[in-house]
């Protein structure tokens, strides 16, 4: 699927077309897994390959479909498969035919260690500790999950359930994979005027480690040109739970380029290459205009870049260093 305004240049030819919110893991039997949104929003795929530039024309497995009616009716969005103590997990966000736009954050886990053949099992719902009485209330979607110094820590986008419905980023200790063993911290709530275009909005996050140091990039305003990716930072040796000792770039670290071809850049997540080179793996649309509901649009593409590092360890995105 392509439309007719689009702009093609020497940089922005997608690693997978038609693939919104893309998350590629490498396990360590040397595999790469692919998983993403699917335009119709009703599927969760998988794709497998021995190397990273493989996933481009490597078969696409379809693991899960939709229920017809109930919770995970509709809109199946931003997979993420994460492997943890010995398994196979996705968290992904759904809601319901009846209520299309009850966002809430699920998790399947795998029965075998294949997860493209092996069955996976409904989990149901993330669920809160027990006197959290906060979390997974409203509007709630991307959630990551990340080890940090034996413990398993989640990052989600929930709006808040009054008022102007902003989208913050929240994150929380996990007693399992599948249930939180703190209430919710506000990472991040929408401060900045880029980060307000058209919606005020924080989601998508992605977690990095480099040089001491834990870097979380995120996405921020509406869907289309706007939309655009930040980060935050905190030292290693810092209560990665107390949100005054994360510090907030003031501004975007990946933006659209029409130069370049490259626009609405965001929703991202990293992975390897075998040499131990990180990948920021990310979705654009090749075209600034949108007709209609972007909902509607299925021209969100993959694409893959390496990362580079700054002088004093934080990384570098640049459209330059994009794989093909």
């Amino acid at each position: 699927m392509t439309a007719s305004n689009e702009i093609r240049t020497g940089y922005n030819t997608p690693f997978i077309s038609n693939r919104a919110d893309p998350y590629i893991v490498r396990h360590t039997d040397g595999n790469y897994y692919f998983t993403a949104t699917s335009p119709l929003y009703d599927r969760i795929i998988i794709r497998k390959s021995g190397t990273l530039m493989g996933l481009k024309d490597a078969p696409e497995h379809v693991i899960w479909e939709r229920h017809e009616k109930g919770n995970m009716s509709k809109h199946i969005w931003a997979p993420e498969l994460h492997y943890i103590d010995g398994s196979w997990y996705i968290y992904f966000a759904a809601s319901r035919v009846s209520s299309k736009w009850r966002l809430r954050p699920y998790i399947f886990k795998c029965r075998g260690q294949d997860p493209v053949n092996d069955r996976w099992d409904e989990m149901g719902q993330i669920r809160c500790a027990d006197d959290d009485i906060y979390s997974f209330r409203a509007f709630s979607l991307d959630s990551t999950v990340f080890s940090h110094r034996g413990k398993l820590y989640i990052i989600w986008a929930e709006k808040v359930s009054v008022g102007i419905q902003i989208s913050n980023l929240y994150i929380a200790e996990m007693e399992s994979p599948l249930k939180l063993k703190t209430c919710q911290v506000l990472l991040t709530t929408p401060d900045y005027d880029w980060e307000r275009r058209d919606i005020w909005v924080n989601e998508g996050p992605a977690v990095i480690k480099h040089g001491g140091k834990i870097y979380v990039t995120y996405s921020a305003s509406a869907t289309g040109e706007c939309y655009c990716m930040g980060m935050l930072e905190i030292n290693e040796d810092e209560d990665i739970l107390d949100p005054r000792a994360w510090k907030k770039r003031r501004q975007p670290v990946l933006k659209s380029d029409p130069e370049k071809g490259f626009f609405g850049p965001g929703h991202n997540s990293f992975t390897y290459l075998p040499d131990g080179t990180p990948v920021c793996v990310f979705h654009a649309r090749t075209y600034s205009e949108i007709e209609g509901d972007p909902l509607d649009d299925p021209n969100r593409h993959c694409f893959i870049m390496k990362v580079k590092w700054n002088s004093d360890g934080s990384p570098v995105f640049s459209f330059d260093d994009i794989l093909t």
